[in-house]
């Protein structure tokens, strides 16, 4: 009964830390991240994917709006401006209602990795994003087919989804790599300051998606329901979504919030992390 308890005091802390940290410093910033990571990395499996299935089918918002939009605005550069706002949609809901989405893990649950750096904690991130990118993609594949098929959106709007899907898979392999390092470079330095940001959390949320929509940027979830949706709809095959779209874009944004976000703020705040470890006897 030792560690639910750990576990609450943990998360007691954490929130302590989080509402007193004002403008916080680097180290707090990767504390309290970390912190989370570490929840999140010992949370059950089922629970784990549940909300990344949650996850996977509110993200079908980044389409179904900015479709809708594209469907009553008039055809104008102005009127793209605010279609591609419609993409933080799904965002906004996933963030905030702390579902799991896979981008968010490439930072969240990494810093618990680069901390203790053990063979333990790289199983518990292999098992982490194994869970999360399982459901999110079959969640994505579940709501592409009914947007696809349901009857619920009338032919005009299909249309809008089926032009908005398709530069999905527009770009070559490495185009589509390196558009999808942008995304997760984005992506995970939202989730970097978002615990600095407070009540601003909202606008740094629609402010960075929409960057990555309005830079016509490669996101694996998001992008897998306009993926799965041209498939689904016989206008590409499933070679098409697994080698022009699937895996460069999760090469891409593992790269992106990995190597970009993770590793290069973690070093800003390495040495004070293993003077900190060694205050502790834990080094």
């Amino acid at each position: 009964m030792a560690e639910p308890q750990d576990r609450a005091q943990e998360r007691e802390e954490l929130e302590e830390i989080v509402r007193s940290i004002g403008r916080p410093d680097a180290f707090v910033l990767h504390e309290v991240i970390r912190r989370t990571g570490n929840e999140e990395l010992r949370r059950h499996g089922g629970a784990l994917f549940l909300s990344a299935f949650a996850a996977g089918l509110s993200i079908a918002l980044s389409l179904i709006v900015p479709g809708v939009l594209k469907r009553y605005l008039p055809a104008a550069d102005w009127a793209e401006v605010l279609v591609r706002m419609g993409y933080a949609v799904g965002f906004l809901v996933v963030v905030l209602g702390r579902q799991q989405l896979f981008t968010e893990n490439t930072i969240t649950p990494v810093l618990p990795l680069l901390h203790d750096r053990t063979l333990k904690a790289a199983w518990r991130l292999a098992r982490l994003w194994a869970i999360v990118l399982a459901g999110n993609i079959l969640a994505t594949a579940a709501i592409a087919a009914v947007i696809a098929h349901s009857g619920a959106f009338p032919p005009e709007i299909q249309r809008a989804f089926a032009e908005i899907s398709h530069q999905t898979i527009a770009f070559g392999f490495w185009a589509t790599v390196v558009k999808a390092v942008f995304a997760g470079w984005i992506i995970a330095l939202m989730v970097w300051i978002l615990p600095a940001t407070g009540a601003a959390a909202t606008f740094v949320i629609l402010l960075m998606t929409w960057l990555v929509a309005l830079l016509g940027l490669a996101h694996v979830v998001a992008g897998s329901v306009e993926a799965f949706y041209l498939v689904l709809t016989g206008e590409a095959s499933l070679h098409d979504y697994l080698w022009r779209f699937f895996l460069p874009t999760l090469l891409g944004n593992v790269f992106g919030g990995v190597a970009l976000v993770a590793a290069l703020n973690f070093g800003q705040v390495a040495p004070e992390v293993e003077e900190k470890k060694d205050a502790d006897g834990t080094g």
